[in-house]
């Protein structure tokens, strides 16, 4: 791959990548994640990233829900990215655990300074959805420090100075701060953009978070 080649990831085979207005299957429920977690490029994340653990990573410090929300957006533009896989914990004993004893394995992505336009968030309650809008205007969303923790991420990137293959300890393009642990696989570069984006996620944590034009609500579909 070229620093500036386009690449569009392979969709998962999954019914929310069939239908996007699908809702997860039984609310509640944690699958088992294979290895093959989609990240961007999809075909840099190895079977070796379900082993690792995030323990000492940039990312998400606390217990997560389980409960997985959609994210999407028409264009995603980020300058300082990195990516690395790790695995999240929910609180033991939450009914969401299901069979896998409260863990998901997910990869970390990490911008330090981003913009989105016309985000959508939401998160299925069991018979009803609570969407997040934003940007839909000429203000984008904004972002410092944004860090995300996914199990699935589709569009079409394009990457500038991307370093494929660094040892996560060693990632400086994203902060000083903003590494992962010595020995796992992880991947960086000066700038980013996405357009198209869909995202699963199971948390998001940002130091900054604008968003111009919020609307809050209930309805019958997702993003």
């Amino acid at each position: 791959m070229t620093s500036s080649a386009e690449h569009i990831p392979e969709r998962p085979d999954d019914v929310t990548a069939r239908d996007p207005g699908a809702t997860p299957a039984r609310l509640g429920r944690v699958r088992a994640r294979r290895a093959a977690v989609m990240a961007v490029p999809a075909t840099l994340v190895t079977a070796g990233l379900a082993v690792f653990t995030a323990q000492g990573a940039l990312g998400v410090q606390f217990a997560i829900s389980g409960m997985p929300f959609t994210v999407t957006a028409t264009e995603l533009k980020g300058t300082g990215f990195a990516q690395f896989g790790g695995m999240r914990e929910m609180v033991k004993g939450s009914p969401n655990e299901g069979d896998t004893g409260g863990q998901v394995v997910v990869v970390t992505s990490v911008i330090k300074t981003a913009t989105l336009t016309k985000l959508c968030q939401s998160v299925n309650l069991g018979g009803t959805n609570l969407v997040i809008k934003a940007g839909g205007g000429k203000a984008k969303v904004r972002a410092t420090d944004l860090t995300t923790d996914s199990t699935e991420l589709s569009g079409n990137a394009r990457f500038e100075g991307i370093e494929i293959g660094i040892d996560a300890s060693e990632l400086k393009k994203a902060g000083p701060l903003r590494k992962g642990p010595k020995g796992m696989f992880s991947q960086q570069s000066d700038t980013v953009r996405i357009t198209k984006l869909r995202q699963t996620n199971y948390a998001t944590t940002a130091g900054v978070f604008k968003l111009p034009g919020l609307k809050l609500g209930f309805s019958e579909s997702g993003c």
